[in-house]
């Protein structure tokens, strides 16, 4: 089986993996030689974009090396993106790897709210890919990520809170192609209290987001954490016609995970490789 490109990798360079500074150094090495043992033919390095993002947090949704970000008042407070070292980085590995092709991104978060203000620092267009991921959800003057909320607030209204955010993050945003993760409140779903997951109770709010979607004609990301056959079903069924593969990998080892599934599923609803490893999967009719 030829892979498809890992379209959403992180690398020291997003600020949740500790940055270029601590352990992480190094790391985008380590995920090019991964890649290449695994037989990767692709990868993007989509490092956070949390342009202006400022949200409530505890220390217990945060982990250890990513702390010392929280502030005394409890907004946890991102750095930006080191664009120029970044860029650096790639160049060095696309010479020490040219049997892989390695591109540029970004994972731009809530991009509907902070668009125009990167616009005027940084040039979007210069990057390979743009993936739009909603990470933060605005209560009263303050935004906070699914994990907290979920402490806060009854698990399914935090669900369809998310959901609604979908359609008013593509209505308000140019700037990305791809949207990430959009089972991104489920990783945090609180089980023990509220119960497995159950997709079929929040069919409705999938659907509309995706309708969303498909409509803009952006494509969305089969996310690979945890592979889910209902979101390929009722993307297909909503009209989406593009699809990404990304497996949210931080590390190394976490490359590729879950593909082979992944692309067995997607192909068992239509959707078909391009010609680079890189290009949009897509289905016909």
């Amino acid at each position: 089986m030829t892979l498809p490109a890992d379209s959403h990798v992180h690398s020291e360079w997003s600020w949740d993996t500790g940055g270029p500074d601590s352990f992480a150094a190094g790391r985008m090495v380590s995920m090019c030689e991964r890649a290449v043992a695994i037989g990767l033919p692709a990868v993007v390095f989509t490092e956070h974009f949390d342009f202006d993002d400022v949200w409530r947090t505890t220390r217990d949704d945060l982990m250890p090396h990513q702390q010392s970000l929280l502030d005394p008042d409890g907004y946890l407070r991102p750095p930006p993106l080191e664009v120029p070292g970044y860029l650096e980085s790639i160049d060095r590995c696309r010479r020490r790897f040219p049997e892989l092709t390695i591109l540029t991104g970004v994972e731009f978060g809530q991009p509907h709210l902070f668009g125009h203000r990167a616009a005027e620092l940084v040039d979007l267009s210069t990057f390979d890919r743009v993936n739009g991921s909603l990470h933060t959800l605005k209560v009263g003057d303050d935004r906070y990520e699914p994990n907290t909320l979920f402490r806060m607030w009854p698990a399914d209204d935090v669900m369809r809170a998310y959901l609604e955010e979908i359609p008013r993050m593509v209505a308000g945003s140019g700037e990305f192609e791809v949207f990430c993760h959009i089972d991104y409140a489920v990783r945090a779903w609180p089980s023990v209290t509220a119960g497995p997951f159950d997709p079929r109770r929040f069919e409705e709010g999938f659907r509309t987001a995706m309708r969303a979607l498909a409509g803009s004609g952006r494509a969305l990301e089969m996310n690979t954490r945890r592979p889910r056959s209902w979101i390929p079903q009722w993307w297909a069924e909503e009209g989406g016609s593009t699809v990404t593969f990304g497996s949210d990998a931080h590390v190394p080892e976490a490359l590729a995970d879950n593909f082979p599934e992944a692309v067995a599923m997607l192909e068992h609803f239509g959707f078909r490789p391009g010609r680079r490893a890189e290009d949009f999967w897509s289905r016909s009719g």
